[in-house]
């Protein structure tokens, strides 16, 4: 008897309760903590005197470290058993999760995050195996469903939890308080999970998983660090292109002359599948980019406080809720509708913030990012099934290893290239906006104009310096946002080449 049916049959229902709340609890807390820095990135980075490009790298490489060890995820259940693999990642991401709180440098932060993904990777896809092995196939719908509602909510309570505890404490205790729930999950599956059965998986193909590795890290190095050590003028930046492009040729080779590849290149014969992971790679780097780019507009130059924008982002958490719902409803339709529809309204949430300025209302952003979610919501349903809908059976598994590994690296590098853009575009924007500036301008002579900004005084000329630097980090900001639109804009032309509901 296999395991899936060994272990319907001997847990209780009481038992599969405990697995059902502390497997969902686990995808909860690591959802949560993923956007948890979205609003307390303004008080890391004063805390640690970063730069914008610095402070980022709390972000990007947790996404970065989840991206490289989620395709790992089966191969790490099969050697160690499920149960083994989930309590231990769960026990290091909380010890990392505290230890994020407690860094002392901008380093040892971006240490722990890293950690903190790598940990963190495996829950998501382990939790929604366990649950279907452990449940009758009668129930798996609701039991499924459940499950995604603790998927929605980190996005929700992460935000509002990091903007309160930043705008109550200080931006450690939004790390600290996720600890307790952290240590609860990690008692309750290792009480509550049924031993595991270890599998002999196939050996994992280590010299691929290796050079992937190092070409994304290279890569990510390079997208975050390149404008401020002025991108090949760099030695070090030199360095780290040599390294991405060797590791990259060789986990290409390695690929096409292995006869078990890390990631099968045959999987993209498939249409369907390749324009789907162009089209979720696309959908990673608009999911989490406002999320990280707002909250320091906000509250550095828009005079927001830290729970305020919380709120904001934690509303498109509230518009991802609906727009699954919808989603869920939609099924019975051709999915290109759907993605249209969503990438359609993540193109007008992308217009709207290339509008916006410096007295942009609460509910004007709240209503923005309730629609982003919407969009999102609407859109991950289709996608995921429009992509899998022609690929055998026999290849899902590896397919969607893949998939998720390209919706992670889209996020990771899209916000290192939106970042280095506002931080080279507020340098050259200063430099035009101050060029206007001259005894000449006529402007200056204007009392309802220029207000207390006068050249006469070295107080005028710093208030007037400050004002300066507000419109030109808002422009930049502007800017991220138009690259934002456009990548919106390029999916719409992909969608119309996927195959449409195959007949039954």
């Amino acid at each position: 008897m296999d395991t899936a049916a060994t272990a319907q049959i001997d847990l209780t229902p009481v038992r599969r309760a405990m697995i059902l709340v502390t497997v969902v609890l686990a995808t909860t807390l690591y959802g949560t903590t993923l956007l948890v820095v979205s609003t307390i990135l303004p008080q890391m980075q004063g805390s640690f005197a970063a730069t914008a490009d610095e402070i980022a790298w709390a972000m990007t490489f947790n996404i970065l470290a989840t991206a490289i060890v989620t395709p790992m995820s089966g191969w790490l259940a099969g050697r160690f058993g499920t149960r083994e693999v989930m309590v231990w990642s769960l026990a290091g991401f909380t010890v990392s999760t505290f230890m994020c709180g407690a860094a002392d440098s901008l380093e040892s932060l971006v240490f722990w995050r890293i950690l903190q993904g790598g940990f963190g990777a495996p829950s998501t896809p382990l939790t929604q195996s366990i649950l279907l092995t452990v449940f009758p196939r009668n129930q798996q719908t609701r039991v499924m469903g459940i499950f995604g509602v603790g998927v929605v909510l980190g996005p929700i309570i992460g935000p509002m939890l990091g903007g309160v505890m930043a705008e109550s404490y200080n931006w450690r205790w939004a790390f600290y308080a996720l600890v307790p729930v952290g240590i609860a999950a990690t008692i309750g599956l290792r009480f509550a999970l049924p031993e595991s059965d270890n599998q002999q998986s196939r050996p994992l193909d280590w010299i691929g998983f290796i050079a992937l590795s190092v070409a994304l890290a290279a890569t990510q190095l390079v997208l975050a660090r390149g404008q401020r050590l002025d991108w090949f003028q760099s030695n070090e930046i030199i360095i780290e292109v040599l390294i991405a492009i060797a590791a990259f040729w060789i986990f290409a080779t390695h690929c096409l002359t292995s006869p078990k590849p890390f990631l099968d290149p045959r999987l993209l014969l498939d249409r369907n599948y390749t324009i789907g992971l162009v089209l979720v790679t696309i959908y990673g780097m608009l999911n989490f980019t406002p999320m990280v780019l707002l909250p320091p507009l906000l509250t550095g130059i828009a005079g927001y406080t830290d729970s305020l924008v919380g709120y904001v982002v934690g509303a498109r958490g509230v518009g991802g809720c609906i727009g699954f719902f919808i989603a869920g409803f939609a099924g019975r339709l051709d999915g290109r509708v759907s993605m249209v529809l969503g990438f359609g309204l993540l193109f007008a949430a992308g217009l709207w913030l290339m509008h916006i300025d410096l007295n942009v209302s609460y509910m004007s952003l709240a209503t923005n990012a309730g629609l982003q979610g919407l969009a999102i919501g609407l859109i991950w349903v289709p996608l995921t099934t429009a992509t899998f809908s022609t690929l055998p059976a026999a290849q899902i598994a590896e397919g969607t290893a893949v998939y998720h590994l390209l919706r992670n690296l889209g996020s990771s590098f899209f916000i290192s290239v939106c970042v280095a853009e506002i931080v080279r575009s507020t340098g050259m924007n200063y430099a035009h906006l101050a060029e206007l500036l001259t005894p000449y301008n006529k402007a200056l002579e204007l009392q309802s104009v220029t207000g207390q900004w006068n050249v006469d005084s070295v107080r005028g000329l710093a208030s007037l310096s400050k004002e300066i630097t507000r419109q030109a980090t808002l422009i930049a900001y502007l800017n991220a946002f138009g690259l934002f639109t456009t990548a919106c804009a390029m999916t719409l032309p992909l969608i119309l080449l996927m195959r449409g509901k195959q007949p039954n």
